[in-house]
C-alpha cells in the first residue's frame, strides 16, 4: 500500500487492531526487516511498517528530506493520533526526533541498535568503514557513483558493496557471515543491494535533522524508552546504545547476545516479546494514571 505524505508517496504495510505501533527500518534495510514483528504483534496492536522516502516502495525524494516530519505525516495520513514508535539504526534516530518535537504523540519508544542524530562518529570508525566496506568497489567508480556522475551503475559493484556492508554490520566485526542464518543473510544482502542501487541512481538529496539535534536533548525525552543492543554490533554503535540508556530518563535496556545490527531478524522472538512487553507495560501505566483510586491516591 502507498499513501500521500508531503508531496510524495510512502509505501507501508498495516495489520491488526489495538494501540498503534509504527516501525521505522534501519538505514541498511527496508520495511521487510520487521516481517516477524509485523506478523506477531498485529495480534494485539495496529501495526504499521513503512519505507522511508527514497527507500523500498516509497517515492524518490524531491529536494530536502526530513524523516521525522515524514513519520509524523504518515501518522496524520493514516489517522493515528498517538503510537508506540519502534526504530532500528537511524530509524530509531528519526523516532527519537518525533519524541522530541511531538512528545504528546508518542506512547513509547523502542530503539534497536539505534542511531542518534547529531552524534559524530569517531575517526577510527570512519577509517574502518573505508577499509572494510568502501574498498569493495574501486575508488574511482565509487566516487562517481556517490557523486552521481557515472553514466552506468555496474551491478557487480552494487553486489560487492552490499556484501561488504552486510559483513560489517549484519554479521558484525566479531562474527563470520557463516554464523548468520542463511535466510537472514540473503534478505539482508538483498535489502542492501536495493539501498545502494537506489542511492547511486536517484538524484542527490539533503537530509535535514531536528535543530538543535537530538544528541544534546536526550534528557528531554518523556516517552517510556526501551533500548535494545546487539552484543556483536559495531562497537561504536553500541556506544550510542550506552548514551541512550544512560541519558534518557528512566530508559530500560536489553542486551541480546549472538546478534549484530539487525536483532529483529536474527532474534525475532526475543525482540518481539521485548517490544510487546514494553508496549503493554506502558499501556497499563497510562490506564492507571487515567483511572485514579477512589480515595484519590
Amino acid at each position: 500500500m502507498r499513501v500521500q505524505v508531503d508531496g510524495g508517496e510512502i509505501g507501508y504495510d498495516e495489520a491488526g487492531e489495538g494501540p498503534a505501533m509504527i516501525f521505522s527500518h534501519a538505514g541498511i534495510a527496508d520495511r521487510r526487516m520487521w516481517k516477524h514483528q509485523f506478523r506477531d504483534l498485529a495480534t494485539d496492536h495496529r501495526v504499521v511498517c513503512y519505507d522511508w522516502r527514497g527507500r523500498g516502495e516509497s517515492s524518490s525524494a524531491q529536494g530536502d528530506v526530513v524523516h521525522h516530519r515524514d513519520l509524523l505525516g504518515l501518522m496524520d495520513a493514516l489517522d493515528i493520533p498517538t503510537a508506540h514508535l519502534v526504530g532500528c539504526s537511524m530509524g530509531g534516530g528519526y523516532a527519537l526526533e518525533v519524541a522530541l518535537v511531538a512528545p504528546e504523540r508518542v506512547r513509547s519508544l523502542t530503539l534497536v541498535c539505534s542511531g542518534l542524530p547529531g552524534h559524530v562518529w569517531p575517526p577510527a570508525m570512519i577509517r574502518e568503514v573505508k577499509e572494510q566496506v568502501h574498498r569493495s568497489v574501486p575508488v574511482d567508480r565509487l566516487g562517481a557513483y556517490q557523486s552521481h556522475t557515472s553514466d552506468r551503475i555496474n551491478p557487480e559493484d552494487v553486489a560487492a558493496m552490499a556484501e561488504a556492508q552486510a559483513r560489517y554490520m549484519v554479521a558484525g566485526p566479531s562474527r563470520d557471515p557463516a554464523q548468520v542464518d542463511p535466510e537472514v543473510w540473503q534478505l539482508a544482502v538483498d535489502m542492501l543491494y536495493r539501498v545502494f542501487e537506489r542511492q547511486w541512481t536517484d538524484r542527490p538529496v539533503v537530509e535535514r535533522q531536528l535543530e538543535p539535534p537530538a544528541v544534546g536533548r536526550l534528557g528531554e525525552v518523556s516517552a517510556p524508552t526501551l533500548v535494545i543492543n546487539g552484543r556483536d554490533d559495531v562497537p561504536w554503535i553500541q556506544d550510542v546504545s550506552d548514551l541512550l540508556s544512560e541519558r534518557i530518563p528512566r530508559a530500560r535496556r536489553l542486551d541480546i547476545a549472538d546478534t549484530a545490527h539487525l536483532p529483529p531478524l536474527e532474534r525475532p522472538a526475543q525482540v518481539t516479546e521485548a517490544i510487546r512487553s514494553h508496549s503493554l507495560a506502558t499501556e497499563r501505566s497510562r490506564e492507571s494514571c487515567s483511572n485514579p483510586c477512589e480515595d484519590g491516591i
